[in-house]
């Protein structure tokens, strides 16, 4: 089947292999560098495995969402756009508006993560620095990574590359330490009790580590933001979400046993060690001496560094795209008059990105997660996973390169995985409320967009307009409004 023509210019060049590697370089970032003693700790024991191979069949699952919602409107700009032609016909852009408002929180979020983990390793290269000394240097970074991004930036391949390649390297040489070393007696100690499956106790740690793993996943979505640039999007985008999963599921799983195989993981269930704190570092310490390690320390370092600059790059422009669209504050759509860059959303993202990082250094990187995926998981998971089932009922004639396999069954499983991450939330942030928080976010978006809806005079408080975009023959050519 030949490509469909793309919009905007963009010419159809990515084919399966580029598309596989973006996901794969969005994906393994400084993630399972810091979550692994995370992952140990939920499961309590090398059971731990399990989350992994959880978290791989939940994404597994929701890529396939992604898949045909990209593949039926390549190039749309995600989400927002999905949720747009959805709930269109009932709630007006409420829904697109609402993503774009839970982006502005949850991205930075995940980039917080990141400086969070960059000053935990940077912990192993110093290690007088106190408890103020972190917190300083690490929004010392976030300050110069916005200012390092306040100009004009064509293109970000060469930084992804380099970003690829630094992390690869990284996770070759963490690999290799630890199986040189690797004592089996180690990697299956597996206390009593691990499989219990009847106990509460087994169901509490797997949806802690399932929220860990789905967490480390994310970015197997990366390719159906590009879909106006992908070659026959109807087959590379759920081939290279598949293949990107089942990839980075072994990447994480060689690393998982390796390092219970190198280190006795009850070591992994104190916050203030090293292992919890410089994981990686500490491995590579003990297979080859302080040197060696002190090298992937700062391989890890650029590695964090550079995740966050092109993740605050890319989400700076979600509600730049958004605005420009008519479906945010037009606040967002403004460029600086030099560079011509975002600049509200850069700004806005970046303060966000601090306090973040504020909160998983003052709480816990695991309090962190939970709070960026129960907000993630209300807006943009569960509702991305109805808005497939409304588009199918709704616009039944939507061209659809790629359908579902066995539908309803993957976002069906993919509902019900979010949905349980979401319950045990705030079991597994004692103290912290993330449901809570995400609730409250997502109510004080209501009331951001009735304000918004009633200064721009759209539904409710106008006419309600139906635009089925890509209703037609071909996916990239756009409808004439109707009336509903």
């Amino acid at each position: 089947m030949s490509s469909p023509p793309s919009t905007g210019g963009l010419a159809r060049r990515i084919g399966l292999l580029p598309a596989t590697a973006l996901n794969m370089s969005q994906m393994v970032g400084v993630g399972p560098f810091i979550t692994i003693p995370l992952m140990v700790a939920a499961f309590g024991g090398p059971q731990a495995v399990l989350g992994w191979v959880a978290g791989a069949l939940l994404a597994l699952f929701d890529g396939l969402v992604w898949a045909e919602l990209g593949a039926a409107m390549p190039g749309a700009g995600g989400t927002y756009v999905y949720l747009r032609e959805a709930f269109q016909y009932r709630s007006g852009k409420l829904m697109p508006f609402l993503f774009v408002w839970t982006a502005i929180l949850f991205v930075p979020l995940i980039m917080s993560t990141g400086v969070v983990g960059l000053v935990q390793y940077l912990g192993y290269l110093w290690p007088s620095m106190g408890q103020v000394s972190g917190d300083l240097v690490g929004l010392g970074l976030i300050a110069l990574i916005v200012l390092l991004l306040w100009r004009r930036v064509d293109s970000v391949a060469r930084l992804t590359t380099v970003m690829w390649g630094v992390m690869l390297l990284a996770v070759v040489l963490v690999v290799a330490a630890a199986y040189s070393h690797f004592d089996a007696a180690h990697a299956f100690d597996y206390p009593r009790g691990a499989f219990d499956l009847s106990g509460a106790r087994f169901w509490t740690g797997f949806g802690a580590g399932l929220a860990v793993g789905v967490y480390d996943y994310l970015g197997y979505n990366t390719a159906a933001y590009l879909g106006s640039e992908l070659k026959n999007p109807g087959r590379t985008l759920p081939r290279s979400t598949v293949t990107a999963i089942l990839g980075v599921m072994v990447i994480y799983l060689l690393l998982q046993v390796g390092v219970l195989g190198a280190v006795d993981w009850h070591r992994m269930l104190d916050p203030g060690s090293a292992v919890y704190q410089s994981m990686a570092s500490v491995v590579l310490e003990q297979a080859w001496g302080r040197g060696p390690a002190q090298v992937v320390t700062v391989l890890i370092l650029v590695t964090a560094f550079a995740s966050v600059l092109a993740g605050l790059l890319a989400g700076s422009r979600i509600p730049f795209d958004a605005a420009r669209d008519g479906v945010f504050f037009r606040s967002f759509a403004r460029l600086h008059p030099r560079h011509g860059f975002p600049m509200v959303g850069l700004v806005t993202m970046g303060l966000i990105t601090a306090v973040g990082f504020m909160i998983g250094r003052h709480t816990d990187m695991g309090t962190l997660i939970q709070l960026l995926t129960t907000v993630m998981v209300l807006v943009q998971t569960l509702s991305q996973i109805v808005a497939l089932t409304v588009l199918r009922r709704r616009q039944p004639h939507l061209r659809r390169p790629y359908r579902m396999w066995l539908y309803p069954l993957p976002s069906v499983l993919a509902f019900a995985g979010w949905a349980y991450i979401y319950v045990y939330a705030d079991h597994n942030a004692p103290g912290r409320h993330p449901i809570e928080w995400s609730l409250a976010w997502v109510a004080l978006g209501v009331l951001a967009f009735l304000l918004w809806a009633r200064k721009e005079r759209i539904w409710p408080f106008g006419d309600r307009q139906i635009h089925e975009q890509y209703a037609g023959a071909s996916p990239d050519v756009p409808k004439e409004p109707v009336t509903p």
